[in-house]
Parts: C-alpha cells; sequence; structure tokens
C-alpha cells in the first residue's frame, strides 16, 4: 500500500508536547495523517468535530481524564455507526494497568520511549483492521437498506391482503365500475383481475400517476408499479397509456380493445 495515499487520521494525545511532536513528524513522514493534542478534553473536542479521525494514540497517565477514561468517553460519540481503534502509550509498564486498558478496548500498547518502527507495524496494522471494519459496515448498511425496502414492501401486501377481505367481491366491484362509467361496460379480459388489480386499472383509466394511486389506496409507489405490471401482462397489454384507452368511458380506444380481442 503506498502510504502517500493513506486515508487514515491519527490523533495523538499525550501532555508532553515533544513526545507528540515527535511521533506526528514520524507518522507523517509515512503517510499518515496527524493531529496533535496535549490533553483528554482537547481530544474530546478534535474527535467530536473531526469525523475522519479513526485512530487514537494516547498516554495512559495525564492530567483530567486518564487513556483509558478518555477511550471510554471517545466510544459513547463514536456510538456503532463510527469504527475507530485506540492504542496506548505508557511510561509504566503496569502489568495490571495494561491488563485493565486491553480489556476496556485498547487495540494494543507501547511503553515509552517508543520503538518508532515497531509503533508504524503497529499503526500498519490498525489501518488493516480498520479498512475491513469499514467494508462490514458498508456491506451492513446496504443489508438494512434492502431489509428496510423488504418490511415495506411486505407491509404493504399486509394492508392489501386487510383490504381486499373487507373489500367486495369482485363482481361487486365490476357493477361498481360499470356504475362509474355510467353503464359502459369494460373488455372481459378484465374479468381475471383480483380487486384490487381492478381498482388500480380503474385509477390508471382516470390518469391518476403512481403517486397519486399510492395516495388513495394507501400503498407505496412500488407496490402500485407492480400491479400495473401485473394488470398489463394479464391483459396482454403494452403499455399503462393503451390501459387507460381500453378503460377511459366512452373512448373509441375501449370499444376498439373490446372489438379487437
Amino acid at each position: 500500500m503506498n502510504k502517500l495515499t493513506s486515508q487514515l487520521k491519527v490523533l495523538i494525545v499525550d501532555d508532553q508536547p515533544l513526545i507528540v511532536d515527535e511521533l506526528c513528524e514520524f507518522l507523517a513522514a509515512h503517510g499518515y495523517r496527524c493531529l496533535p493534542c496535549r490533553s483528554s478534553q482537547q481530544a474530546i473536542e478534535f474527535f467530536t468535530e473531526d469525523d475522519d479521525i479513526s485512530l487514537v494514540l494516547c498516554d495512559l497517565h495525564m492530567p483530567g481524564l486518564n487513556g483509558i477514561e478518555l477511550m471510554q468517553a471517545l466510544k459513547k460519540i463514536a456510538g456503532k455507526q463510527r469504527p475507530f481503534e485506540t492504542i496506548l502509550l505508557t511510561r509504566c509498564a503496569d502489568k495490571q494497568d495494561v491488563i485493565k486498558a486491553l480489556r476496556e478496548g485498547f487495540a494494543d500498547y507501547y511503553q515509552i520511549p517508543v520503538d518508532l518502527n515497531e509503533l508504524l507495524e503497529g499503526v500498519n496494522r490498525q489501518e488493516a483492521v480498520l479498512q475491513e471494519r469499514q467494508k462490514s459496515y458498508q456491506q451492513l448498511g446496504h443489508l438494512n437498506q434492502k431489509l428496510q425496502y423488504l418490511t415495506a414492501y411486505i407491509d404493504d401486501l399486509y394492508q392489501d391482503l386487510h383490504m381486499v377481505r373487507r373489500r367486495p367481491s369482485t363482481d361487486e366491484v365490476h357493477a361498481g365500475l360499470r356504475q362509474d362509467q355510467e353503464t359502459e361496460e369494460i373488455p372481459a379480459i378484465f374479468n381475471q383481475l383480483s380487486p384490487r388489480q381492478l381498482e388500480v386499472a380503474r385509477l390508471v383509466g382516470k390518469g391518476q400517476t403512481n403517486y397519486q394511486i399510492a395516495c388513495e389506496l394507501g400503498i407505496t409507489e412500488n407496490t402500485v408499479k407492480l400491479y400495473v405490471s401485473q394488470v398489463l401482462r394479464l391483459t396482454h397489454m403494452h403499455n399503462r397509456t393503451q390501459l387507460a384507452l381500453a378503460l377511459a368511458p366512452g373512448s373509441p380506444g375501449s370499444r376498439l380493445w373490446m372489438t379487437a380481442h
């Protein structure tokens, strides 16, 4: 990977300016964008304002919030939709502190003074981890979107089923349609349609758009498109204009359709 094109942005937090400057200079020389920070409070502000920050290097012992408390605060800010990793820096390698930090979610730790080459390898590893996590988040987002569409479609189908059960029979619908069209008969080919299909066809015949039909029937536009497609297939018509002409009261298209079929 060419580090000159790396998109990883690193927040480096330590109350010792010399350490922050050294780490920033070293990582920047290897293609990483670095943001120097000298306190936990400033780190919280930077992390909140900049969504590009995805790796945090922080000292364990700092005034105010220590490294573990800072990481916990950043996790609350990030929530579940913003992946990031943290690396702990410590001047005293107290075993219990390190164990606690790793249990809290730190990905790795290094003792100060830091071996810069080892740190670079660690940053490289976390970059690869973050890239994989980002792919997983994107895939999950696509799946969630598909699930939302599927859920909405199923809801529409249940609503349609409920309305069909409450609606009059096909013969009654046909009778009402004939009355609406001032007793003019509809082509016999429409007798095979379900009540909902016939209702959608009737509204198409009145010149309504998919949006208007969706509003009137309380369903989505996608469901309307599905019904229109079914009607066209069952009646062997080529488009909704032909469908509208076949159902338009007193139109030549209606009589021609009935004569031809």
